[in-house]
């Protein structure tokens, strides 16, 4: 009876230990930094924009690449980058999708590619902060700063690979970056509104 009961025991613990570990959590403390790539099936980037100050116009990037270094004992000095396909930019609209890739726009057969590359990382509060870089659309390179906020990490109880998560949010003006038609009517300023799953590599 005993070792009946000590066999039970032993495989309760070896059943449990897997989706222990496999909790996520919240807590900025219990993470782990190294290299992470992004998972794109849990990734959206997202623009919005006024339109004629009537309603809310969005879209998305829809092909892209973002590669993190994470350093969890001292995030300020993590760094991310980021490489949007312009070509994937979507609407839900084709015509305006197709406007928006010429030369009145983004012009996407000459600047077939956009970037963003962080210069600094300041932490502004337990699972906060602003990522300041580099951002290059349409062949113009200005600094933008990124309001983060860290969602959760640890092992994900589904794929048990390392992964964190964060949202970000940001706000440009698309005259700066040479793609000012029609402003103010279609509004200059655009709100950049990001969430991504990174996976440790």
């Amino acid at each position: 009876m005993k070792l009946a009961t000590t066999v039970l025991l032993a495989a309760a613990i070896a059943v449990a230990a897997p989706a222990a570990r496999a909790e996520l959590s919240p807590d900025p403390a219990k993470l782990e930094g190294g290299q992470f790539a992004v998972d794109k099936t849990h990734a959206r980037i997202i623009f919005s924009f006024s339109h004629f100050g009537v309603s809310t116009s969005y879209g998305q990037f829809t092909d892209f690449d973002a590669k993190l270094n994470f350093d969890a004992k001292a995030p300020a000095k993590s760094a991310v980058e980021v490489a949007i396909n312009m070509d994937g930019i979507s609407t839900n609209v084709p015509k305006l999708d197709a406007h928006l890739k010429t030369g009145d726009f983004f012009d996407v057969a000459a600047f077939p590619t956009a970037s963003f590359k962080s210069t600094s990382v300041e932490v502004t509060g337990p699972d906060t902060g602003k990522i300041t870089g580099n951002l290059t659309v349409h062949g113009v390179t200005r600094p933008v700063v990124l309001d983060a906020t860290f969602n959760a990490g640890g092992v994900h109880p589904m794929t048990q690979k390392y992964v964190v998560g964060f949202n970000a949010k940001g706000q440009i003006k698309r005259s700066e970056f040479g793609v000012g038609r029609y402003a103010p009517n279609v509004g200059d300023d655009v709100t950049l509104t990001i969430s991504a799953e990174f996976v440790r590599q």
